[in-house]
Parts: C-alpha cells; sequence; structure tokens
C-alpha cells in the first residue's frame, strides 16, 4: 500500500462527496448522531488542517486551528494543499501529541477518517455514493489496525455485523459502526 496513493484515492473520494453539498443543506442529520452537516464539514476541515500541519510542520499539536468562513470550501482548499505538501516530500516522522508516527501510517489513518466522513457527507446530503471497492478494502485493513476497543463508544460505534459477502464498503463501514445506509 502506498500512504500518498491512499490519501490522494480519499481525498478525491471526499471532495465528490463534498461537492453534491448545496446551500441551505447544512442542519442536515448525518451518520454522526451528534453532528449535523455544517458540523462534519467542519471536522473533515479540521481533520485535513491537522494533516496538513502534520507534513509540514512535523507536529500535530492538540487542537487543530479553528477553520471559519464556508468549510466545504475550506476543505477543497486544504485537500489540495495537503496534496501539495505530500508531493513536496514529506519527512519520515511527525509528532502528534508527544507521540512520534511514522508519516506514512498517520497519512493512512488520515485517510480513513477522510473517507469514512466523506461517506457521511453524501449520506447527509441526499447523495449516498458507495465506497470505491479498492479504496474500501485497503481502509478496512488499515482500520483493523488501528480501531482499538477503547475507541469504541468514544470516536466509533460498536461494530456491526455484515455479511463475509458484503462489499468492502459495508465491511468498512459496518467495522467502524455504520450501517450500508442512512435514513437521512
Amino acid at each position: 500500500m502506498n500512504a500518498g496513493e491512499l490519501l490522494e484515492r480519499s481525498l478525491a473520494y471526499a471532495l465528490g462527496s463534498v461537492a453534491g453539498v448545496v446551500p441551505g443543506s447544512l442542519g442536515r442529520a448525518t451518520p454522526c448522531a451528534a453532528w449535523d452537516l455544517g458540523d462534519l464539514l467542519g471536522h473533515l476541515d479540521d481533520s485535513v488542517e491537522a494533516l496538513y500541519e502534520g507534513l509540514t510542520g512535523g507536529r500535530i499539536g492538540p487542537f487543530p486551528s479553528p477553520a471559519g468562513g464556508d468549510a466545504a470550501c475550506g476543505f477543497r482548499t486544504r485537500a489540495c494543499a495537503l496534496l501539495g505538501a505530500w508531493a513536496a516530500g514529506p519527512g519520515e516522522r511527525v509528532l502528534v501529541g508527544e507521540r512520534a508516527l511514522d508519516v506514512r501510517v498517520m497519512a493512512a489513518v488520515g485517510a480513513v477518517e477522510i473517507t469514512v466522513h466523506g461517506w457521511d457527507v453524501a449520506q447527509a446530503g441526499g447523495r449516498p455514493r458507495p465506497i470505491p471497492g479498492a479504496l474500501a478494502a485497503e481502509l478496512l485493513s488499515v482500520a483493523r489496525c488501528v480501531v482499538a476497543a477503547e475507541d469504541r463508544g468514544v470516536r466509533f460505534a460498536a461494530p456491526l455485523t455484515v455479511s463475509p459477502r458484503a462489499g468492502a464498503d459495508v465491511r468498512l463501514l459496518g467495522f467502524l459502526g455504520r450501517r450500508g445506509s442512512f435514513p437521512g
């Protein structure tokens, strides 16, 4: 797995989801029960900003800088900046809080976050988009390595049982506590 390509594919997917957001829809419910669409876009933008901070400054602080303004536009701008920072050649390590992390691991974990929240955005916006199978399969292997039991109930819901014959996207979403569809 090439972490840079994985990050690029996740951003492309999420950008496609954000493109479907229409004015006046920011109050819509999302699969993230505590957030409306505006909150979710703000979180997605913060996540990309944190990844950019890690790539360009070698450190991710405990609180990314607030985005402000149009979150969908901010996300698009930061997504492009993030890809540019990766292409410029990131360092080997990034500090997350006080822990050193391989920059490729940071990118892979970021790809999970970006893709799954991209799916959430599409669901909330009323324009569901399946996560491409190959992308979902790679992200599922990352998620299985990094989502621990103590993350359940805090960052992720309990995993859902899905058919072993289900597509990789449904298995990824189920592992992270989401159903393959959102009633919105």
